[in-house]
């Protein structure tokens, strides 16, 4: 099953993910970065499993993220 891929510690916080697919991604307090909700961190990976739910609006939050650090595989 294909998995969102997040490299978060390249993040830089737009926040373009959030605004864009706010169900899936939330923006920290803490560090100002996007965070993949309900993802397995794997050595700083965040992976989440591609669902119908989370399908909706990828395309989109990939291509507009700025800095490249959101993919599928």
């Amino acid at each position: 099953m294909p998995k969102i891929i997040h490299y978060r510690n390249k993040c830089i916080g737009c926040g373009i993910c959030y605004e864009i697919q706010p169900d899936v991604w939330r923006m920290s307090t803490k560090d100002g970065k996007a965070t993949l909700v309900h993802s397995i961190n794997k050595k700083e990976i965040y992976q989440l499993e591609l669902n119908v739910n989370n399908q909706n609006r990828l395309d989109e939050v990939i291509e507009a993220c700025p800095v490249k650090v959101i993919s599928l595989r």
